[in-house]
């Protein structure tokens, strides 16, 4: 993909339903997100955080209104505008750059984290965009990973039951036809990844631990033990896991380098 100058309606579609997003709405969703990381990373303020993909900021935000340092790279240059005016009305100046993933300098053995939620769908050649990832991580850190899941009957890319199913030159034809040229410049899903070729992919880059949303359950946190009995013996057997992770809503897995 490359970095356009240009309006872009879905960009602009985009910063219209969330002109005003509200960091005090963002928090529970922070401490989740941070709560998961924080199972398996120590979280200071020596920690270097990266998020790929940024939109409207609010986690780059957060994180400096914390006291945690988070690098932000973004595609979208209003996007970048949006996060550095959302900031400065909480009195941070949050470090996001204009960038893509599949051919910034990210460095190498660079960061802690690597946050990617709701990015990599759009990411056109996501294998080298993610393998950038795993190498800017230091040893031992830590990749949060959340996108689509291919087989979801409910997508949140587009409000069409199976739209993930559909063959990826008949998604680009209904979004084109639906929403214009220029969603192939920004907005369109190029993959609607599964579990088990993720999975695969994060084995072949050399992640020693692939955890996926299943793996992450506390079963401590579950109050039906039969619930708790359940989630033990999904886990025990992969294909079991395979079929219960098939139509979840979206991928996300936590790996460490």
């Amino acid at each position: 993909m490359k970095i356009h100058h240009e309006e872009l309606s879905d960009v602009a579609r985009y910063v219209e339903k969330y002109k005003d997003v509200r960091l005090e709405d963002k928090e529970p969703q922070f401490e989740a997100m941070f709560r998961r990381i924080g199972r398996f990373k120590a979280l200071d303020r020596d920690t270097r955080i990266l998020e790929v993909g940024t939109g409207t900021g609010w986690i780059p935000i957060l994180c400096a209104v914390k006291g945690l340092h988070c690098r932000g790279l973004e595609i979208s240059p209003r996007l970048v505008e949006f996060a550095r005016d959302l900031g400065r009305r909480y009195g941070v100046e949050p470090d996001i750059e204009l960038g893509n993933i599949e051919d910034a300098d990210v460095g190498s053995e660079e960061y802690d984290v690597i946050i990617a939620s709701s990015t990599f769908e759009h990411v056109e050649h996501w294998e080298d965009g993610i393998g950038k990832v795993f190498e800017a991580l230091k040893p031992g850190g830590l990749f949060y990973f959340l996108s689509t899941n291919k087989f979801s009957i409910v997508s949140g890319e587009y409000k069409l039951p199976l739209y993930g199913w559909l063959p990826d030159g008949w998604r680009s034809r209904l979004r084109v036809a639906r929403q214009g040229e220029d969603i192939m410049k920004w907005g369109l899903d190029y993959n609607q990844f599964t579990y088990f070729r993720l999975r695969k992919f994060f084995k072949k880059l050399g992640f020693s631990r692939i955890l996926d949303r299943i793996d992450l359950i506390e079963p401590g946190a579950i109050n039906s033990f039969a619930a708790r009995n359940i989630v033990r013996v999904v886990r025990r057997f992969g294909l079991l896991k395979e079929a219960a992770l098939l139509f979840t809503r979206c991928t996300f897995f936590i790996c460490i380098k």
